[in-house]
């Protein structure tokens, strides 16, 4: 059975419907038990890879009751207790914060200022660079049996393995879980192929609870296999219309890119409107949807860097206790490095409807490419896109620059060289954009991204608009609205519903503030490794 083939399914529950908003994850498909529609339209996976250990981290967001809730994810072999841990939540902000498109903002110099070397200066100013046992039901009059179970932080986790899929269907039910429609076909192949299934259920008395809603432990996973593959047909079931993916690959081996996808790296080094400073959300997304447009199906580089290193950094750099957390504690190089380096983050983004998406991922190793740095190639001109070099360094970066508004009294006036802003301006640092996949969409992507570009994007076909951008457009598409949940009695108020979203600064959330994150499970399987391998495959895509 090929790589590819193998099925990732989320599934949650929840006792009554679920709040207005959206939830987010990709890969599966939701298991609830009121009958209410739940909906996945943003995922964001981190995972580490050397050789053939994977580790998979993914954080749970959930709004509301936790009674029922629990997960199902098929799996090539059993886990034990030892491959699943529970992580600290924070550590996926800095990920995502480390690879997120960033916005600078630049200051032209005084053109008669002597004795500057503008290659030089470009490095210094540092812009180049219920599963307890007896309640859970007896399995066997299903065909399904209990391989395992244990206890991980706030879960209780069993691993099953069925003879059918109506065996499993039926379980399910059972327990007062709902399949999606069309979801026991897709589990039928899967099951007749072997796959066990990670059962995760919350134990309510170990949830804690933040600002009224249920702060569940990330989880994180690690396995064998020879191909790096994250399966995403199956989390089509629950979509409202688009989902956004976004997956971070941290590897000591470099560069990560599709193998069976089209890949194109995001358009970057562009100059835009100060406009865009209020709605870079809204700028981005004007540009990765043109970007889509002009490359169907194709998936977006929008990192590859260092992960201990960046330039410009919207926030502090990923360290030593950072890649322990993610799984450099359980790869094989691990121990040699420390965990203190040599990694490489690459961000992969892509946007789905639910017909677009044929192929579950597959991975490949890539050559290293630079681009995005504010470093000035031939006639002062910035590098333009992406290109072949002996390192990673590539990024999205934008820049708002402002002219020299000042006396020009020399003879030979140097223009064209930025730095940080005059003591008359304040600093501004540099903004990540996050919570991308909720903002504002305008009808046209090339118009709306037309009036927020300086200059034109020959690469996109996109000519810059003479006026400033119109006003800003409307909301993003949401989900139907439903019925707001209140959590369990003693758990507090919930907050207020916020909508929209935008980029947050450093320091930011990596998830939509306005939106209902019921959980997220992705599950990259691959061939489980065969005994005595020494190898991985290795396609690599230039």
């Amino acid at each position: 059975m090929s790589a590819a083939r193998w099925l990732a399914a989320a599934a949650l529950a929840g006792a009554a419907a679920v709040a207005p908003g959206r939830a987010e994850a990709f890969c599966g498909f939701y298991v609830e038990g009121s009958g209410a529609s739940l909906y996945n339209d943003a995922t964001q996976v981190v995972l580490m890879r050397e050789g053939t250990r994977t580790v998979l981290s993914m954080q749970n967001h959930y709004q509301g009751p936790v009674a029922d809730f629990a997960m199902v994810v098929p799996v090539p072999v059993v886990l034990q207790e030892g491959d699943v841990k529970t992580l600290p939540a924070d550590v996926f902000d800095r990920v995502d914060q480390m690879g997120a498109p960033r916005l600078v903002e630049y200051w032209e110099q005084d053109p008669c200022a002597p004795g500057w070397d503008g290659e030089d200066e470009a490095g210094g100013t540092g812009v180049a660079m219920a599963l307890e046992e007896g309640k859970m039901g007896k399995a066997d009059g299903y065909g399904v049996k209990i391989e395992a179970q244990f206890t991980v932080g706030e879960y209780q986790i069993v691993i099953l393995s069925a003879s059918d899929s109506t065996g499993l269907e039926a379980w399910l039910v059972d327990q007062k879980y709902k399949i999606p429609a069309g979801a026991a076909a897709l589990l039928r192949p899967y099951i007749d192929a072997g796959s066990k299934f990670f059962v995760a259920k919350v134990d309510p008395k170990k949830v804690k609870f933040e600002n009224g809603q249920a702060a569940l432990s990330p989880l994180r996973f690690h396995y064998d296999v020879d191909e790096l593959t994250l399966p995403i047909r199956l989390g089509l079931a629950n979509s409202s219309g688009k989902q956004d993916l976004i997956v971070t690959v941290l590897s000591p081996e470099g560069r990560y890119q599709l193998a069976n996808y089209p890949n194109v790296t995001i358009p970057t080094n562009l100059d835009v409107r100060p406009e865009v400073r209020d709605r870079f959300a809204e700028f981005y997304a004007a540009l990765f949807d043109r970007t889509i447009e002009k490359h169907p199906g194709a998936i977006v580089t929008e990192y590859a860097w260092d992960a201990s290193s960046c330039d410009p950094c919207p926030g502090p750099t990923l360290g030593p206790a950072d890649f322990a957390t993610l799984g450099a504690d359980v790869l094989p190089g691990g121990s040699d490095r420390g965990w203190g380096g040599g990694f490489v983050l690459t961000r992969l983004h892509a946007r789905y409807g639910a017909t677009d998406a044929k192929d579950d991922l597959v991975f490949a190793k890539a050559e290293p490419i630079v681009g995005g740095r504010e470093i000035p190639g031939k006639g002062g001109k910035l590098e333009e896109g992406a290109q072949p070099s002996g390192m990673n360094n590539f990024q999205a970066r934008y820049a708002i620059r402002h002219e020299w508004t000042g006396a020009v009294e020399c003879k030979a006036p140097v223009r064209g060289r930025w730095g940080g802003p005059p003591a008359s301006e304040p600093a501004r640092p540099v903004k990540a954009g996050q919570d991308l996949a909720f903002a504002p969409r305008g009808p046209d992507a090339a118009v709306q991204l037309a009036s927020f570009v300086a200059a034109d994007v020959p690469e996109l076909e996109v000519k810059a608009a003479a006026g400033p951008p119109p006003a800003a457009a409307g909301a993003g598409t949401a989900a139907t609205p439903r019925p707001r949940v209140d959590p369990p009695a003693g758990a507090g108020t919930p907050p207020p519903e916020k909508k929209g979203c935008g980029c947050g600064a450093a320091g930011g959330r990596g998830v939509a503030e306005g939106a209902l994150l019921v959980a997220l499970i992705a599950w990259p399987l691959g061939r489980r490794r065969r005994r005595g391998a020494s190898t991985s495959i290795e396609r690599t895509v230039r």
